[in-house]
C-alpha cells in the first residue's frame, strides 16, 4: 500500500467537494496523507457495500488507522484515531467475485466529531483541519530533511528509488508527504507525523524520527516501504 511516487506532481487541480458526512475506513497499519496515493483491496462485505455507496455518492473516504488493542472488537467498532486523511476514489477495478481494487487521492486531513452505525461500516460527521496558508519550508528545514533522508537511504542501500524526491522542483508538502508514507516506521510513529499542526513541524518530526532510527539501528536502516 504504497504511494505512486510519479503522480506526485497531480495537485494543481481545483479543490474536490468533502462531504460533511462520509464512510470511515479504519485500518490497523496504513497512515494517509494528503497528496499521496493509495492503492487499496476491498474484499470484506461490508466495505464492499461502503466501496458501492461511496462511488454514487459524494467519493469520498476517511482513512483512519486503529487504535491498539483492535484485533479484539475488529468485526464490530473498535477505537480508532480521531485525526485522518480523506481520500476520493479515482480509480475503481471490479473483480468477478465482488471485490474490488480501488485508487485513493489523499485530499484533505479531518477530525471525527460523531460516529454513526446505521450500515455496517461506519461512517463520521467531520471537521476539516485548515488548510495550511505556507505550505514551503524554509530552505534550511528542507535541507536538514534531506540530508537526513540520504543518510538514511545510504545506510538502506535504497537511494536510487528515492532519487526522484531530492529533485528541487518537487513541492515541499508533496516531498515531507510523500517521505513520511515510505518510512519504514510504526505506524503510531506516522500517526505522529500526520497529527503535526504545520508542515514545518511535520517536517522537523520526520527528520527527527529518521535521525532517531539511524541511531537505534546503529547506522544500519531498513529501508523504504
Amino acid at each position: 500500500m504504497q504511494t505512486e511516487p510519479g503522480r506526485a506532481n497531480a495537485d494543481h487541480e481545483p479543490a474536490f467537494p468533502i462531504p460533511e458526512r462520509i464512510p470511515i475506513f479504519p485500518l490497523p497499519n496504513v497512515v494517509f496523507f494528503p497528496k499521496t496515493y493509495l492503492p487499496l483491496h476491498i474484499f470484506e462485505p461490508r466495505y464492499r457495500e461502503m466501496i458501492d455507496d461511496t462511488t454514487v455518492r459524494g467519493q469520498c473516504i476517511g482513512m483512519a488507522l486503529l487504535k491498539e488493542g483492535w484485533e479484539q472488537n475488529y468485526d464490530a467498532n473498535p477505537p480508532m484515531f480521531d485525526v485522518g486523511c480523506v481520500g476520493r476514489i479515482v480509480s475503481v477495478q471490479r473483480l468477478p467475485d465482488g471485490r474490488s481494487n480501488i485508487l485513493l487521492q489523499g485530499l484533505r486531513r479531518y477530525e471525527i466529531r460523531e460516529q454513526f452505525y446505521e450500515k455496517p461500516y461506519r461512517q463520521a460527521r467531520i471537521a476539516l483541519k485548515e488548510e495550511e496558508t505556507d505550505t514551503t519550508l524554509d530552505p534550511a528545514v528542507r535541507a536538514d530533511l534531506l540530508r537526513a533522508v540520504g543518510d538514511y537511504l545510504r545506510t538502506a542501500g535504497d537511494a536510487a528509488t528515492w532519487r526522484e524526491f531530492f529533485r528541487l522542483d518537487i513541492p515541499d508538502e508533496i516531498l515531507v508527504n510523500h517521505l513520511s508514507v515510505g518510512l519504514e516506521c510504526t505506524p503510531l510513529e506516522k500517526q505522529f507525523l500526520l497529527e503535526a499542526e504545520s508542515l514545518r513541524q511535520r517536517a522537523r518530526r520526520l527528520s527527527d524520527l529518521i535521525q532517531f532510527m539511524l541511531h537505534e539501528h546503529g547506522g544500519s536502516a531498513k529501508g523504504w516501504g
